[in-house]
């Protein structure tokens, strides 16, 4: 009788437990948006949102089946807030997902709380070099770019126009230094000779001091790093000075993507290289681009094309798992295999997890990063340093 009972109770128990279990995976998912809401990127840490949401929405609001919490968290582009800020999320609101950041240096503390913690992390913007390289993990993710690949295609492409000499500029930090580097080996690389690389401390703007050394130098060119409303005052700033009636400015395309505007004809004629631009003219970017018009009554820029996408990857895995974020293994592999039907074109995931795509050569032409070329076809990132 009392061995009957214990087995009753033991078939009880487990029922329970499956049913606890089913429960919960039909539970929310929780995803913590770790982005920049206020600041020299605030703009940026909206697009990522509105984009990430907008695909989320078109899912119908579910991914994996699961319905999704979002956790916001304002990381003020402050490296010395990035651990608190990240643990807060993994620790104290238990998030399955972490999405973010644009700062590289906001990105590497979160990459190192990532890999000790096993949380999923996808990064939707910050280019450090080392997400997928020396910090690479099973675990994270990119859907935007590493600072090398739109850097390098710049590279190739000054050489190809026959500029000799380059000087460069950028913040001085791990997205600027890596940016540089990147141009450096595409330029060098053919043919071409980097003079000397100009910095200034993130988020300083005050440029006058370099750019006259700039116009007494005289090179071929200059390829600068900035982004949001650093950029617009570099870009105004270099055009006051005279220097690009004879000296052409380059960068990548964070240099006039959503700041056109504000630019506006300082940036007129501009070349800059990045993995999206206007004027793709494809089914697939027509598309997302008036649904996030009527959506957000905005106009998509790069940054809202990487939110978008990471939510498509982070769908690929969910789906994989009937929404068990826990099976990490398998969740790894589904997006490691997907071909991300993506606005900018599709891309894979290389073996880093970062995006092997096209990246554009564009003009900017009135308000618009319109797409001249493809400078280079599936630029991989060499993830150097990456052991998974």
């Amino acid at each position: 009788m009392s061995t009957r009972f214990a087995r009753t109770t033991l078939a009880v128990m487990s029922l329970a437990c499956i049913a606890t279990v089913a429960q919960a995976q039909q539970g929310k998912l929780k995803v913590g948006l770790m982005l920049p809401y206020s600041g020299t990127y605030s703009a940026l840490g909206v697009a990522i949102e509105n984009g990430f949401k907008l695909r989320v929405e078109e899912l119908g609001g579910k991914l994996g089946g699961r319905e999704i919490e979002y956790v916001k968290v304002d990381d003020e582009s402050d490296p010395a807030k990035a651990t608190d800020n990240v643990n807060k999320l993994i620790k104290r609101d238990n998030v399955d997902v972490i999405v973010g950041t644009v700062h590289s240096g906001v990105a590497m503390a979160m990459a190192k709380a990532a890999k000790e913690s096993g949380t999923v992390l996808i990064v939707p913007n910050a280019g450090a070099d080392a997400v997928t390289g020396p910090m690479c993990a099973p675990n994270i993710f990119r859907s935007s770019f590493s600072n090398w690949q739109p850097a390098y295609a710049m590279g190739e492409v000054a050489a190809k126009q026959g500029k000799k000499t380059a000087m460069t500029l950028t913040w001085k930090y791990a997205a600027g230094d890596e940016s540089v580097a990147g141009f450096k080996e595409g330029f060098e690389k053919g043919g071409g000779k980097v003079v000397k690389s100009l910095t200034v401390p993130f988020p300083n703007v005050e440029f006058q001091a370099l750019l006259t050394e700039i116009a007494a130098a005289k090179p071929d060119a200059v390829y600068s790093f900035f982004a949001g409303g650093g950029a617009v005052k570099f870009v105004k700033d270099y055009a006051g000075a005279g220097l690009s009636k004879n000296i052409p400015l380059y960068g990548p395309g964070f240099l006039t993507d959503g700041t056109l505007e504000a630019q506006g004809d300082a940036a007129q004629g501009m070349l800059t290289t990045l993995h999206y631009a206007d004027g793709l003219n494809t089914p697939r970017d027509n598309a997302f681009r008036a649904a996030y018009a009527k959506t957000f009554k905005l106009q998509p820029d790069v940054y809202a094309v990487q939110g978008y996408d990471a939510a498509q990857m982070l769908a690929a895995g969910l789906t994989a798992t009937k929404g068990d974020i826990s099976k990490k293994a398998e969740f790894a592999s589904a997006i490691e295999k997907a071909k991300i039907d993506s606005p900018r074109g599709p891309f894979t995931i290389g073996k880093s997890h970062n995006p092997v795509q096209d990246i554009y050569l564009r003009k900017v032409d009135g308000k618009e990063n319109k797409v001249v070329n493809v400078a280079i076809k599936g630029l991989a990132d060499p993830a150097r340093g990456c052991r998974m």
